[in-house]
């Protein structure tokens, strides 16, 4: 009958879903915030250090007051 493949849909789901959730505790608890940094190109590169650079920290948005006067 058709009920009987929900247990292997469920088991694809569950399958499919496990990494993407656990993926967002795991960038949590390493790095305070569960959204990681695409960091493939050079643009993004250069724009992850200057944000270390100027804030100190490249996952908290701040505002022109982080930018120190000269």
């Amino acid at each position: 009958m058709w009920y009987e493949i929900i247990p292997s849909f469920a088991i694809i789901v569950g399958a499919m879903t496990v990494p993407t959730v656990a993926m967002y505790y795991v960038q949590k608890g390493i790095s305070g915030n569960p959204y990681r940094r695409n960091l493939t190109n050079r643009w993004e590169r250069l724009m992850y250090t200057r944000d270390m650079r100027l804030t100190g920290d490249a996952y908290k948005t701040k505002g022109l007051e982080a930018i120190p006067d000269k």
